[in-house]
């Protein structure tokens, strides 16, 4: 099959366009062949050799994709050949086939376009389990998501506004803060143009947010514990500006915060199956309708992966950046 290989980590000129075994579907996999696949901030780390596949994993790059299942395994219900599918992969969507677990595949709704439904996978469940499972949003409640014009912080404020929640994002320049704000942000603040903790607490009244999900790590720990309510949640799920520093633990302490960490891929299919269920019980009636459904950026041919990993290294998008596979 038709896929993107690199020999060694390097920048994005080491991908090209190659030949890769066809995987083998197990008992309860899917084969999909891939029509789109979503580029998310985890391929670049990969290819830099920053964040290395599971074990058992593909190491071909691409950590969702959709298209139509091309075969069914035995154990396998519901699922029948043509369908098409969605789906959150541990990695192999650069490719012209994926093999997947049927719990991390959801059928696409009519009202979706392969494009789109290349770019829902790992940035929607990511937000969901983050927010919601982990983060124990609930209605009324306000989240502050850093990267408001990213695929996950893009996803975050659809799904914030169709379940009641207010959504506080940063981003990079005035014109993503208004893109953000157009596409249903309550509150976006240019990170770029000062502290953000003090326009956080402006704009929630004094009082602070009960969720902060954070990309940057160290560099905003401070003014993320700081933006926090009283028995607030900040929830890391990169660290893309630095792991290690120092925290007042006093503050964490005195204000019953919690710290969590929290990683998508590496999690068993159980998991990842019951993550999609509590997605689909939340917000599928949304998804069928058309009311969250990603915005897409630009989509460009596999074999232009290198010009794609170009966008998204120097921020130039606002929402999703798809390979069109097939």
């Amino acid at each position: 099959m038709k896929a993107i290989v690199y020999d060694h980590p390097g920048d994005e000129s080491v991908l090209k366009l190659g030949e890769a075994p066809d995987p083998k579907p197990g008992p309860d996999q899917l084969l999909i062949k891939v029509i789109t696949a979503g580029i998310n901030r985890a391929d670049l780390m990969q290819r830099e050799g920053r964040y290395p596949p599971p074990p058992g994993a593909s190491d071909i790059l691409g950590l969702e994709c959709a298209g139509e299942v091309a075969e069914v395994g035995a154990n396998v219900k519901g699922w029948h050949p043509g369908d098409r599918a969605m789906c959150l992969i541990p990695g192999g969507g650069y490719a012209g086939l994926a093999a997947v677990h049927f719990g991390s595949a959801i059928q696409i709704p009519k009202t979706l376009s392969d494009e789109e439904a290349g770019g829902i996978p790992e940035v929607y469940l990511t937000a969901f389990l983050n927010l919601f499972l982990i983060g124990e949003l609930t209605k009324g409640g306000v989240a502050l998501v850093h990267g408001g014009g990213s695929g996950v912080g893009t996803a975050a404020i659809q799904m914030l506004k169709e379940f009641g929640a207010r959504s506080i994002v940063t981003a990079g320049s005035d014109e993503k803060c208004d893109q953000c704000l157009k596409f249903g942000a309550d509150v976006a603040i240019n990170y770029n143009s000062g502290p953000f903790m003090p326009k956080v607490k402006e704009a929630t009244g004094g009082r602070g947010v009960d969720v902060v999900l954070d990309i940057v790590g160290i560099p905003y720990l401070e003014q993320n514990l700081d933006s926090l309510v009283r028995g607030g949640r900040l929830i890391l799920v990169s660290l893309m500006k630095g792991a290690r520093g120092e925290v007042d633990l006093s503050k964490v302490q005195r204000n019953h915060l919690r710290i969590i960490g929290s990683t998508l891929r590496s999690r068993p299919v159980e998991e990842k199956a019951a993550i999609v269920s509590n997605f689909l019980r939340q917000f599928g009636a949304a998804l069928e309708a058309g009311r969250i459904r990603p915005p897409i950026y630009r989509t460009v041919p596999l074999a232009e992966a290198a010009q794609a990993h170009r966008m998204m290294q120097r921020s130039e998008h606002f929402g999703k950046i798809i390979l069109r596979v097939a």
